[in-house]
């Protein structure tokens, strides 16, 4: 029932809404004789669905469900999941294919949310226990003091997902498309993501109190949350740095993270810290053209670690995984952009407003999940997702 902050959702919440999704768009419409579990999840495990009617806030009320029980939530997760092997048994409709494979990715979206939300909720325990006991693997890859830059020409590409509209099972979220045509002048893109180490000289270099490098809402919110480094540092007398990293293996000394990406920054501190080093971010397109044709691999969920790791020092490293990493690209649609038909369509869509674009999967998301065309937004101040810096010139 824990919910640490706003931006999380309490474990069984995520567990009964992601069978919510199972269940609203997919048995209701297609299974005829399909008895829903209880009438009152229509609308208690909905999240921002709006055209389906009432919601739990969840800055509010997620953490004060009592009940139904954990039993009941199990419960009724077998019942859903009962009735989707009969509708597997029969004829299935193409349209029900498409939603089964969007939920199966919603799922694994929310199976990323719980690794931070427990993160978050454990940091705000008293206790700080750890989610993992087992120590980290000894550390390989490359120490590097400085980017080595890769230069990448100017014109005409293509970017976004090309749907093969006559596979079921070939997807892409509404977001990623069409593909289309931008013109790219040309930039270098820095061949591993900001390290701890990079991070914490913009920090002693007072960074954070040094209004030139901020934009004035970030200012104001640094100012406000008093942000002094990246969410979950604090000091540490014992440590040469200075400081000490909590981590879903409990605390760590931050000598032993300085050549790993620094994460939980916000956009604000991403776009600060690039603008001190005499850099940018990279834009979505410059992103995706370099990530393009790249095979999906990297300190992803699969490796086990549930932390970024040393970059291995091969051309553009860490382009997935390790951190979602920040880009200055505001969230939009594309050229042409349509959203899904129905309630569906505000899965995406109706938060491209004042959100920012993050690109690349981090630590905590499953490998099978991502693709170099994959678009993650969120608010630009958020720390409390895996996220971190790439600069580009």
């Amino acid at each position: 029932m824990v919910q640490s902050c706003p931006d999380a959702s309490p474990m069984k919440w995520h567990q009964a809404h992601t069978t919510w999704f199972f269940e609203t768009f997919v048995l209701r419409p297609f299974l005829s004789d399909y008895k829903p579990f209880r009438d009152e999840f229509r609308w208690l495990f909905n999240s921002y669905y709006n055209s389906l009617g009432e919601e739990i806030p969840r800055k509010h009320l997620r953490a004060a469900l009592s009940r139904p029980s954990l039993d009941e939530v199990l419960a009724f997760r077998a019942h859903v999941d009962r009735a989707m092997e009969k509708l597997l048994d029969g004829d299935l409709p193409e349209d029900a294919a498409r939603r089964i494979v969007l939920g199966l990715n919603h799922e694994q979206q929310h199976q990323e949310l719980m690794l931070t939300d427990i993160k978050h909720a454990f940091f705000s325990n008293p206790l700080r226990p750890a989610y993992d006991t087992t120590p980290f693997a000894a550390a390989r890859g490359v120490s590097r003091s400085e980017f080595i830059w890769h230069r990448f020409g100017c014109g005409v590409t293509e970017i976004g997902y090309a749907l093969d509209a006559g596979n079921a099972l070939d997807f892409c979220f509404d977001n990623e498309r069409p593909r289309h045509r931008v013109y790219l002048e040309s930039f270098g893109l820095a061949s591993h993501a900001v390290t701890c180490r990079e991070y914490l000289e913009f920090i002693s270099d007072d960074g954070y109190a040094r209004p030139e490098f901020w934009l004035s809402e970030g200012w104001d919110a640094a100012g406000r949350e008093a942000w002094r480094t990246p969410l979950y540092w604090e000091r540490d007398a014992a440590d040469s740095t200075g400081w000490r990293v909590f981590t879903l293996r409990g605390w760590q000394p931050l000598s032993s993270l300085l050549d790993t990406p620094v994460c939980h920054v916000s956009f604000f501190e991403a776009d600060a810290f690039a603008r001190w080093r005499g850099c940018r971010l990279p834009t979505e397109a410059e992103w995706e053209s370099a990530a393009s044709g790249s095979p999906i691999h990297g300190n992803l969920l699969d490796s086990g670690r549930l932390h970024p790791a040393i970059a291995s020092g091969d051309g553009v490293d860490q382009l997935f995984g390790d951190c979602w990493e920040w880009t200055a690209s505001p969230y939009t649609g594309y050229p042409g952009y349509k959203p899904l038909p129905g309630a569906l369509g505000e899965y995406n869509g109706k938060f491209m407003s004042s959100q920012m674009i993050l690109r690349g999967g981090s630590c905590v998301t499953p490998a099978s999940h991502l693709r170099a065309t994959y678009r993650n937004f969120f608010p630009p101040a958020t720390r409390w997702q895996f996220t971190g810096i790439r600069v580009a010139a």
